[in-house]
C-alpha cells in the first residue's frame, strides 16, 4: 500500500492530537488527585472521656471550631457548634494540625503549627471556641 504525503501528514496530525489529549487528560487526573488528597480540614476529638466534642481546624489558616452532640428531650438530639472566637480565628498562613493531650479530663485541644513549632490551647468558652496566644 502506498501512502501519499497527505496521508502521512494526517497520520502525524492525528498522532499529535491524540498525544496532546492524552497529556491533558493525565494532567487533569493528577490535578484532581492532588485536590482530593489535600483535604483542607482536620478533625480530632476532645481528650475528655465523657465529652462528646470534636474539634475542626483549617489546616492552612489554623482557624479552629468545635461541635458536639446535645440530647434533646423527646427527640433525636442536636449538633451544637461553637464557631471561632477570640484567638481561634485565622492565623498567618502555614501548616496547622490538632493534637489532643492524653489527659482524660481535658476538654481542650492543642493547635500546633507544624512549620514553626508554635502551639496554643483551644477550648470552648461560653458559646465560642477560643485559643490561647501561640507560643514556642
Amino acid at each position: 500500500m502506498v501512502y501519499s504525503s497527505l496521508d502521512s501528514w494526517r497520520n502525524v496530525a492525528v498522532s499529535k492530537t491524540l498525544g496532546r489529549l492524552t497529556g491533558l487528560a493525565l494532567g487533569g487526573l493528577l490535578a484532581l488527585g492532588g485536590a482530593v488528597l489535600a483535604a483542607p480540614f482536620e478533625f480530632a476529638p476532645a481528650p475528655q472521656s465523657d465529652l462528646n466534642r470534636v474539634y475542626r481546624i483549617d489546616k492552612a489558616t489554623g482557624e479552629v471550631a468545635a461541635c458536639q452532640f446535645q440530647l434533646k428531650e423527646g427527640g433525636v438530639g442536636l449538633t451544637v457548634c461553637f464557631p471561632a472566637g477570640e484567638g481561634a480565628g485565622p492565623q498567618p498562613p502555614s501548616d496547622y494540625s490538632l493534637m489532643p493531650s492524653r489527659h482524660e479530663r481535658e476538654g481542650g485541644i492543642f493547635r500546633v503549627n507544624i512549620r514553626t513549632g508554635e502551639m496554643s490551647v483551644c477550648y470552648v468558652f461560653d458559646d465560642k471556641t477560643v485559643c490561647t496566644p501561640q507560643a514556642k
